[in-house]
């Protein structure tokens, strides 16, 4: 993201107490997290009716990262954000590893929490159990020519003729860049394979473990427009694809510096603040935000950092026949399963991410080797992305109607395929023992990405002139990832400084003429509103099962005795 920044700061981010510039609102924000959105007060605090308390203690779960970045970058343009978030924890749907916005860890002073991997890509031999290959990326060799010798020199996966095959594939994306990426958004991987006579054996060698690996969805579901934007990246940037590990519980090591970096600028993070209704003005424009205890947010800007399926669920009866807003029915979230398993030894590993390219798994690491916090010499800790997992990503099975039982035997039957020396029945010893597990659903997590759907994603300006979107799922270059949602949340932040300066804003992204076909037909309707208290209900994950050992980085045991985390 070193190429994004704010355009229209009005206050240095290094004097927060300095007087607003002038054109400048003294204005606080309220940003939303998993099920609430974003207020800027009239005053400096923004004003809450009804005694508004102060947060409790943050506990250690996940949320998502939006709404904070929102919050840093807004409190650096010199405003008084006050995020809040429906539930009591702040962090991001977790994957093993994370490809890092670094500008961001920078800007908070925290690059020191990356634990940096080799640059390769390590894929499991699907007709070799047990044995792994890899593309690496050579130091000192730039872009694009570091991810060309890596694809000649792997020997294991694609024969010559096929990586030949499928180059001219692909020239046209380094000739037109980004305007041919986005043109193939009506096509799934599979279409475009057929449609540039793409060998077979590129879609089962390299693009299923890379559609699950970027959407969690099988490649014929998948817009070939997220593959190229990935693809695009590798080409481009020297470092596009190195990968790190932060060193703990992200929750801690990310989540908390932001939320104190945030609060020492001026601005609140409180939990545990969910959302009823947005309450409109004759005009249209936001009037408050009921809270579901009663209390109302009144403030001069707002901005919803809620997961598309929730925006749907509370998008308020004026704005239901907006084509803007009715666009966003087009989107909605993937389902995903995350797994934790602890063995009781030490299983062989890589320092890294693996991409195990099997029917039933993604990416997976052993965070035991990976990452400090876990670290065990001992004995194995495997983090495992579960996908796809239902029909609608692609699989033939629905995993998330299955019990946790069922999903790690599942599990635990691919992994003897990964680990054949370590791991099944037919070992002498009968292999590495399950000492515990915790498998976490997410019904609706990023944004299926499956073909046609880029285009009715929605700027992060709306049509609502105090009202702003923020998240990954908005139209922004990176997919549905950590990078997409600090990006998300950073364009929107962008679009109320620059309208609190008096600054021209990029503008409202043009709806798609299939959404405008169909405004006369649109009715008005009431908002569902978000029933439940649980993470799921607020667009989260959350371990369903029982009779689970609490993971203590990312789970706390409740008193229904379920394990919250997202």
């Amino acid at each position: 993201m070193s190429n994004i920044t704010l355009e229209c700061y009005t206050r240095a981010a290094t004097d927060p107490e300095a007087p607003p510039a002038d054109g400048m609102k003294s204005s606080s924000l309220i940003v939303g997290g998993a099920a609430c959105a974003v207020a800027a007060g009239r005053t400096r605090r923004t004003k809450v009716l009804d005694n508004y308390k102060e947060s409790e203690a943050l506990t250690q779960k996940l949320m998502a990262l939006k709404g904070l970045a929102c919050a840093k970058y807004l409190v650096d343009a010199g405003h008084k954000p006050i995020v809040l978030e429906a539930r009591d924890c702040l962090g991001h749907l977790a994957k093993p590893c994370v490809l890092v916005p670094m500008n961001l860890f920078s800007e908070l002073d925290i690059e020191d929490r990356l634990q940096w991997k080799r640059h390769q890509m390590i894929f499991a031999m699907q007709e070799l159990p047990g044995e792994f290959t890899t593309f690496d990326f050579l130091e000192g060799i730039p872009a694009p020519f570091n991810f060309g010798l890596s694809i000649l020199l792997n020997q294991k996966m694609l024969t010559l003729p096929e990586k030949l095959q499928t180059a001219p594939a692909l020239l046209p994306m380094l000739v037109e860049g980004q305007k041919f990426i986005d043109l193939q958004d009506e096509l799934s991987v599979l279409n475009f394979m057929e449609k540039y006579g793409m060998p077979d054996r590129i879609n089962t060698e390299v693009f299923i473990a890379m559609a699950k690996a970027l959407d969690f969805i099988d490649p014929e579901k998948l817009s070939m427009t997220v593959v190229l934007t990935a693809m695009n990246r590798f080409l481009n940037e020297t470092d596009g694809l190195q990968m790190a590990f932060i060193d703990g519980n992200q929750t801690v090591r990310l989540c908390e510096p932001l939320k104190e970096y945030i609060e020492s600028r001026g601005g609140q993070v409180l939990c545990e603040k969910p959302l009823a209704r947005i309450e409109t003005n004759e005009d249209g424009s936001v009037k408050c935000f009921k809270l579901r205890n009663g209390q109302e947010v009144v403030a001069d800007e707002y901005v919803s950092s809620v997961p598309c399926d929730i925006m749907k669920r509370i998008l308020p009866r004026a704005w239901s026949t907006d084509p803007f807003f009715r666009q966003i029915d087009e989107l909605e979230g993937i389902p995903v399963i995350n797994i934790h398993l602890w063995f009781d030894r030490k299983l062989l590993n890589v320092n890294h991410l693996c991409f195990s390219r099997s029917p039933l798994l993604s990416v997976y690491a052993d965070m035991s080797t990976c990452c400090k916090e876990y670290e065990d010499q001992d004995k194995s800790m495997l983090e495992l992305v579960f996908a796809p997992c239902s029909p609608i990503a692609g699989g033939g099975v629905n995993w998330m109607g299955k019990s946790d039982e069922e999903i790690v035997a599942a599990t635990m039957k691919e992994l003897e395929r990964l680990f054949p020396t370590e791991i099944g029945e037919h070992l002498p010893d009968g292999g590495a023992k399950l000492l515990k597990h915790a498998v976490v659903k997410v019904p609706r997590s990023v944004y299926a990405a499956i073909p046609g759907r880029n285009k009715f994603r929605p700027s992060q300006e709306t049509p609502i002139k105090n009202f702003t979107l923020a998240g990954d799922w908005t139209s922004q270059k990176f997919l549905g990832s950590m990078e997409g949602a600090i990006l998300g949340g950073k364009l929107a932040a962008e679009v109320v400084a620059c309208k609190a300066a008096g600054e021209p804003t990029k503008g409202l992204k043009e709806v798609d003429p299939s959404i405008l076909a169909k405004k006369d037909t649109f009715v008005a309707k009431d908002p569902m509103g978000v029933k439940g208290k649980t993470p799921i209900a607020f667009g989260g994950g959350e371990v369903l099962g029982s009779g689970f050992v609490p993971w203590p980085f990312s789970f706390r045991l409740v008193p229904e005795g379920r394990f919250l985390g997202r």
